[in-house]
């Protein structure tokens, strides 16, 4: 069971996760069928009903073309109560 003291950190990581998709117009099934997954894949994680490992952020993030730089900084700083919006 995860610790309920995590989940605010957790949720954060999704919110940019789905930012990160919708910024790059694509849909659940795009990015599943990019992964070579189900659409049920990417929508579990978006609702925090799976968690991601390392392994498949990496991966994830060269899909929707994060920089990954910048996506730890806008965690660490939602997480701090600080809110930037990018275009």
């Amino acid at each position: 069971m995860p610790n309920p003291l995590h989940e605010p950190n957790y949720r954060t990581f999704r919110t940019l996760l789905i930012e990160a998709r919708e910024r790059r117009g694509l849909t659940q099934t795009d990015v599943a069928q990019r992964l070579g997954k189900p659409q049920s894949f990417v929508s579990k994680y978006e609702r925090g009903e799976r968690r991601l490992d390392f392994v498949e952020f990496v991966v994830l993030a060269e899909i929707l073309e994060i920089d990954v730089n910048a996506f730890v900084a806008d965690f660490i700083d939602r997480r701090n109560g600080v809110s930037h919006h990018h275009p």
